[in-house]
């Protein structure tokens, strides 16, 4: 939809498909997703591991709250990675999806991560060929070491071996991006004063398109612009609050002061970003290492990375299993969220594939492995406890994911083979 100043991406629609064409032939078919999504300083191995072999007997403390997904989803055993070995929070992001150690240097040198890989087979005929989002931007996102600088820890997506790509957490921002035009900050400024909401500059197309459309349409884009209308409110709220609250100059325009609130909302920047088929490949470092964040919400009232190193205190080991429990439920919201969206002959989860895991094992000891690593989605997924050899390389898993979604490649970073479980 094509309004004053903007344009608005629309999701699938049966209008869209030819008269008597299948919809599996058509360009307009629904098309596969891909998404990256990281939690900083590992887990409780004990409380993540689900029982049963081959197939999931029960999930562990920390993943019952994706229990309705167990169908649709894959938990692995014995993954490593040791690219991030030695400065392990200043590399364990930035070398997730890419598994090659970095070089000494204070400029970015390791390589192209597995999101990029993807895009390059997905994301050529997308307005964005990829998406990169986190919620935290103090120190880029991260800090930096004295052997390899600063590029590492605030992203976890490298287009190449020397681009660390900028994760965005700003809602208005990437709201902006996804929904609306703007080239710079005064522009976006210019019309968000002009303009109450994006919707409203595409009103007059709006209706004359409902007024051309089938049922069954009406309601697909009727539950869709009712999202973007509901993150518009969302932003709005939290600009409005912000600015009353001189006491917080550092919170970002437009983005929610609640942790929770904010993972939320870049969450559904997300997942309607896909509906619309705006992007086919996200990632989201959901928080970074040696954060020191605290969760009262849920009883945790010390930083994240203090209870982390938990030196196997069962008092602290019961916080840190209460604040991967909390990432997990967020991470099932998401779940949700896509579940409940049309996407072709299915739902945008039937088209996805979401991985969801941290850069290192327990970090406790700063151990590299069994990596915490679970792939949801539809996508030939579904009801299995993968334990692979010990310490297998979480490269392989990478190089089966790139061939899944049409990247032929014959190795990555420090692979030995392609896992061959999708």
């Amino acid at each position: 939809l094509r309004g004053a100043g903007t344009a608005i991406a629309l999701p699938l629609l049966d209008a869209m498909i030819p008269a008597r064409t299948a919809l599996a032939q058509t360009a307009a078919k629904a098309q596969p997703h891909l998404g990256f999504i990281y939690f900083p300083h590992g887990a409780v191995q004990a409380k993540w591991t689900p029982t049963g072999t081959k197939e999931i007997g029960e999930f562990g403390e920390i993943l019952k709250p994706i229990d309705k997904y167990k169908s649709m989803t894959t938990v692995f055993s014995n993954i490593d990675n040791q690219a991030p070995v030695g400065p392990v929070h200043a590399l364990s992001p930035g070398t997730w999806l890419s598994c090659v150690h970095p070089a000494i240097s204070q400029e970015a040198h390791a390589g192209i991560t597995a999101d990029q890989i993807a895009a390059q087979a997905l994301g050529q005929d997308t307005p964005l060929p990829s998406l990169e989002v986190a919620t935290e931007n103090k120190g880029g996102g991260g800090f930096c070491d004295r052997d390899y600088g600063c590029s590492y820890a605030g992203t976890i997506a490298f287009r190449t071996p020397t681009t660390p790509l900028p994760m965005e957490t700003d809602a208005r921002k990437l709201f902006t991006r996804l929904f609306g035009q703007g080239d710079n900050a005064s522009e976006r400024s210019r019309l968000s004063k002009q303009y109450a909401s994006l919707l409203d500059m595409v009103g007059d197309e709006v209706k004359s398109l409902q007024g051309s459309l089938g049922p069954s349409d009406k309601a697909i884009l009727s539950d869709y612009l009712e999202t973007v209308r509901e993150i518009e409110r969302r932003i709005q709220q939290s600009e409005t609050r912000n600015v009353a609250e001189t006491s917080a100059p550092e919170a970002p325009i437009g983005t929610p002061d609640n942790f929770g609130d904010h993972v939320a909302l870049m969450f559904d920047l997300a997942a309607a970003a896909f509906q619309a088929d705006v992007t086919r490949v996200f990632t989201f470092m959901m928080s970074r290492e040696l954060s020191q964040r605290t969760y009262p919400q849920i009883g945790v009232t010390e930083q994240h990375h203090s209870v982390s190193h938990h030196l196997n205190n069962a008092d602290k080991m019961a916080q840190m299993v209460k604040v991967n429990v909390y990432y997990a439920g967020m991470y099932a919201k998401f779940l949700e969220k896509l579940r409940a969206m049309p996407d072709g002959d299915g739902t945008v989860l039937d088209h996805s594939l979401l991985a969801y895991g941290a850069g290192m094992a327990d970090s406790n000891g700063h151990a590299s492995d069994p990596l915490p690593m679970v792939l949801a989605g539809n996508v030939g997924l579904g009801h299995r406890h993968v334990e692979l050899p010990v310490r297998t390389p979480i490269g392989n898993l990478w190089l089966n994911v790139a061939a899944k979604f049409g990247a032929r490649i014959e190795t990555f970073g420090d692979s030995t083979g392609v896992a061959n479980v999708l």
